[in-house]
Order: structure tokens, then sequence, then C-alpha cells
């Protein structure tokens, strides 16, 4: 049996890539839709309300921003308590991928 507590069964519980907690992995897709809901919507208010203003057209990456810096908090703390931390990591990365894409919002803006 695995000890949770004891960072050499820590480690080797992710080297043997056995994850089998499709809570996290809900939990995971749950919160990546719920900042690319947020990041649609501070799209739409930029393209909406003012295309050249840049403090709009900063908000859609800065959304991303955080939502990947959130989900990296997330993984650090599952990892910490022992849980399935992978997918956190995943959501963090397709998170900082879509503020790289969106970074063409505020280049529109100026």
């Amino acid at each position: 049996m695995n000890d949770v507590q004891n960072p050499s069964d820590r480690g080797r519980q992710d080297v043997e890539k056995r994850w089998q907690d499709t809570g996290s992995y809900r939990s995971a897709a749950l919160y990546v839709a719920a900042v690319v809901g947020v990041g649609a919507i501070a799209c739409a208010i930029f393209l909406a309300v003012d295309r050249t203003n840049m403090v709009l057209a900063s908000l859609v990456p800065g959304v991303f921003v955080l939502g990947g810096i959130g989900a990296l908090v997330i993984a650090y703390r599952t990892y910490r308590r022992g849980g399935t931390w992978p997918m956190w990591q995943g959501a963090a990365w397709f998170l900082f991928a879509l503020m790289l894409v969106s970074l063409a919002f505020p280049a529109m803006a100026g």
C-alpha cells in the first residue's frame, strides 16, 4: 500500500501513471469551461463596446493567464495532499495556450 505522506511513495505513484480519479478530471474540465466562459464574455464585451480600448482588450488574455495560474495552484495543492494532479497541470497549459492566442486582442486595439 502506498503511503501518501511518504515522499518516496508519492513519487512512485506519479511514475506508475495509474490515475483513476474521474472526479478530478471532471473538476478540471469544469474549471477550464468556466474560465473559457469568462474569457468569452470578456471577448464579447471588448468587441461590442470599444475595439480600440486597450484595457478591455487586455482583459481577454488576463482572464486566461489568471485561470492558468489558478489551475497551477490547485495542481500544487492537490499534489501536496497526495491526489491526482496532472489533469490540473494540463488545464493550466491549455489556458496558457489560449492566453497566447488571445494576445492578438491587445494588438488589434493598438
